[in-house]
């Protein structure tokens, strides 16, 4: 009996110490995709003025629009055109970005952005940039939103649509 108790105390602590554990990993992991937006290069951001000007030019190629962060913040105001796929920094956001495009042209101009945040803490643009330039994407830009979608967007007076 006594064994018994030692062994149930004994796997208590160890269940214990995998939850610690696995909680502790999780938070580790959103910190460390929390700040990897500043490690895109400049030549792979498109600031906000500069994609209004290319959305409301009668000549040249429309870029596919793909908002990669929160279906809250797409439903409240999204650029018109882009489309949700869902938070980059879950593997399922991923599943659907690169499902989306898989049939796409490896030439297509693509836009990214998520303005959940501030960039240097948005979870979302540089997995979904990656996993495109992975699959051979060579024009696909990330949408800079210093601050966040409001801020930078919406508060500035460009184009917005709302489900």
């Amino acid at each position: 009996m006594k064994n018994y108790r030692s062994m149930t105390k004994l796997r208590l602590r160890l269940t214990l110490v995998g939850v610690v554990v696995s909680v502790f990993a999780a938070g580790a992991l959103n910190v460390l995709l929390a700040f990897q937006a500043a490690e895109i290069p400049a030549a792979q951001q498109i600031a906000p003025a500069e994609l209004v000007r290319i959305l409301q030019s009668s000549q040249g190629e429309k870029p596919l629009m793909i908002q990669v962060g929160s279906h809250v913040l797409f439903s409240q105001a999204h650029i018109p055109g882009s489309e949700y796929i869902g938070p980059a920094s879950s593997e399922d956001g991923l599943q659907r970005l690169r499902k989306r495009v898989a049939n796409l042209p490896r030439s297509k101009f693509i836009v990214i952005y998520c303005g959940c945040c501030p960039w240097s803490h948005c979870p979302n643009v540089k997995p979904a940039n990656d996993a495109l330039h992975e699959m051979g994407f060579s024009r696909v830009k990330v949408l800079y939103l210093a601050n966040n979608f409001g801020a930078d967007w919406v508060d500035k007076g460009y184009p917005v649509a709302k489900d």
